[in-house]
């Protein structure tokens, strides 16, 4: 991957404020949903918080396999990158703890140790690039 597509996957990624996140339901149909990004480890890590009762943290469960898309749309300007993988569900308090915000009580009146809040970690393994009518897929390995 040239360094010119990395740097836009790179740019693309951090300025994102909402990530479109894949999960599968359990009767094996993509489900969407938007969430904001909050946290990343990298390329290959990526990491959003929600509800431990909602519908996707039991689909993760039964089926970690994941997407995150990042998109640009800015008029004439239409850029996307959509990041292959597994999600894991994380209820430890440290992992937590690393994405805990002010203003989460609203949610979470227990804080950071409600049963009822969660984390996703999601790790990465292929990246496909899209820009200018060009498509780009490669390993995560090669960010």
């Amino acid at each position: 991957m040239n360094s010119v597509i990395r740097s836009e996957i790179y740019a693309l990624r951090n300025n994102a404020r909402i990530a479109y996140v894949g999960s599968v339901s359990e009767e094996g149909f993509p489900q969407i949903k938007g969430m904001l990004v909050l946290e990343h480890a990298g390329m290959q890590t990526h990491y959003f918080s929600t509800n431990t009762s909602s519908k996707r943290v039991g689909q993760f469960l039964k089926n970690p396999k994941a997407s995150v898309y990042y998109c640009d749309d800015t008029k004439d300007k239409y850029k996307g990158a959509l990041f292959t993988g597994t999600m894991k569900v994380c209820t430890d308090h440290e992992t937590k703890a690393s994405l805990w915000r002010d203003g989460f009580e609203i949610y979470y009146p227990k804080g950071v140790d409600d049963e009822d809040y969660c984390v996703y970690q999601f790790t990465a393994e292929t990246v496909n690039y899209y820009h200018g009518l060009s498509n780009v897929t490669a390993p995560i390995d090669e960010l």
